[in-house]
């Protein structure tokens, strides 16, 4: 398996550091939170995203993903969706990230079923773009659409090769799903899985690997030999965690264990 970390627990570090963090503990890749907040985002011009892949190469650490936060089956007007999503996907193109990340964000305003079609019309729309970039969009299981069961719903009916799915193991436990039913209902969509811990479901806080609830064994043990695993350690959501640098070595190692159990 190969492993990446995101830089939602590292804030506003610089690419240059994040990149010394990966070589120095062992990870192959690194998804980029893009965010005003950080040094990557849909804003910077051609000789930053130029220097970023330049760096990049240099380390010989791959970009996994742009985490972006377009919500897709939000409510509302779709040219502002598009917009935001092109731009995502432009900026991966440029910097050879194969996949963007986006969230359901169906929120309360609107039955479901309504949810359901307004992102599968969009997502349906983008693909084409996707295609033509080179890029794939994911899906992450998260907010209104938490399961792979829900996830699902938007996927099938989009039926598309640059749409896919981005299994977040903590929303899928939150909702109350098996990590063999996800991975029955998303493994034919699936880019890559994010892993993580927690102590509870009332204390979402982020823990080093292994140390909290998530069965991230029974999850690790569903999928392929060359799948990615990326550690999102949500610090820039709970400034009071242990600091991410300290802690991916051992995660890294954590994880290679897992996988090296699911495979013997």
């Amino acid at each position: 398996m190969k492993y990446a970390f995101s830089t939602l627990g590292v804030p506003g570090m610089p690419i240059s550091d994040v990149l010394r963090l990966a070589t120095g503990t062992g990870y192959a890749g690194v998804e980029l939170r893009a965010h005003p907040e950080e040094p990557v985002h849909s804003g910077i011009g051609a000789s930053e995203r130029a220097d970023v892949v330049g760096e990049f190469d240099g380390a010989g650490v791959e970009i996994l993903a742009l985490a972006g936060y377009v919500r897709v089956a939000a409510p509302g007007d779709d040219a502002a969706v598009h917009e935001e999503l092109d731009g995502l996907l432009i900026l991966a193109r440029d910097l050879g990230a194969p996949y963007v990340r986006v969230f359901p964000g169906g929120g309360d305003e609107q039955s479901q079923e309504e949810a359901d079609a307004t992102a599968a019309r969009r997502l349906g729309r983008a693909a084409e773009t996707a295609a033509d970039m080179g890029v794939r969009i994911l899906l992450e299981t998260h907010d209104s659409h938490r399961t792979g069961a829900a996830a699902s719903r938007i996927l099938g009916p989009v039926g598309h090769k640059n749409v896919g799915a981005l299994w977040d193991v903590m929303h899928t436990w939150l909702g109350g799903e098996t990590p063999a039913a996800t991975h029955a209902v998303l493994a034919p969509h699936l880019g890559y899985t994010q892993v993580k811990d927690i102590a509870s479901a009332d204390d979402t806080t982020p823990l080093a690997l292994g140390t909290g609830v998530l069965p991230l064994g029974e999850c690790v043990a569903l999928l392929d030999d060359d799948d990615w695993l990326c550690w999102e350690y949500e610090k820039r959501w709970y400034p009071e965690a242990a600091e991410l640098p300290g802690l991916l070595a051992a995660g890294r190692k954590y994880l290679e264990r897992l996988a090296g159990h699911r495979s013997g």
